[in-house]
């Protein structure tokens, strides 16, 4: 039995006593995605399908640069096929076809995020890329407690 399993052993005998994060869904909003990332989960990954001069200029912090014509490659040397992976292109079209094309070449849990960096940013998401670097940060960008009461403000969250 893995760490996993222990984990969602642990979380179905106590469901009422620890809050858990939204788990991943087929097609996932910006919400899900910043809901999982808030709450620190580790056992994820955020693939950008774009072309590299898109991801250079402005990209999810933390997403990995995978190109839409290299994406199976890369995947497959670099990713467990259970992982749970979100991935957006430059549109939800490009995106649906990423998360065909991973499915497909066995990868389980993919999902597609929709809106991409577009709605990532509208809803205050981290970014990061040469474009990033030259704009001012929002003003609540380094302020987490702000961020965690916004999120609290706009998710219906029940921890009983």
């Amino acid at each position: 039995m893995g760490l996993e399993d222990i984990i969602k052993n642990v979380k179905e005998a106590l469901p009422n006593i620890t809050p858990t994060p939204p788990g991943l869904k087929r097609e996932s909003s910006v919400y899900d995605l910043k809901s999982r990332l808030e709450w620190g989960e580790p056992a994820l990954t955020i693939l950008d399908v774009r072309p590299r001069e898109l991801f250079n200029d402005s990209h999810v912090m933390g997403a990995m640069d995978f190109p839409l014509t290299e994406l199976v490659t890369l995947a497959k040397g670099s990713l467990e096929p259970e992982r749970d992976i979100y991935l957006y292109g430059a549109n939800d079209q490009e995106t649906a076809q990423a998360a065909a094309t991973l499915r497909e070449a066995g990868f389980r849990s993919v999902a597609e995020l929709k809106g991409g960096l577009t709605e990532w940013k509208a809803v205050g998401g981290s970014t990061e890329g040469t474009v990033d670097a030259r704009e001012e940060p929002g003003e609540h960008a380094y302020n987490v407690v702000s961020q965690v009461k916004h999120h609290m403000d706009t998710q219906k969250i029940d921890f009983e």
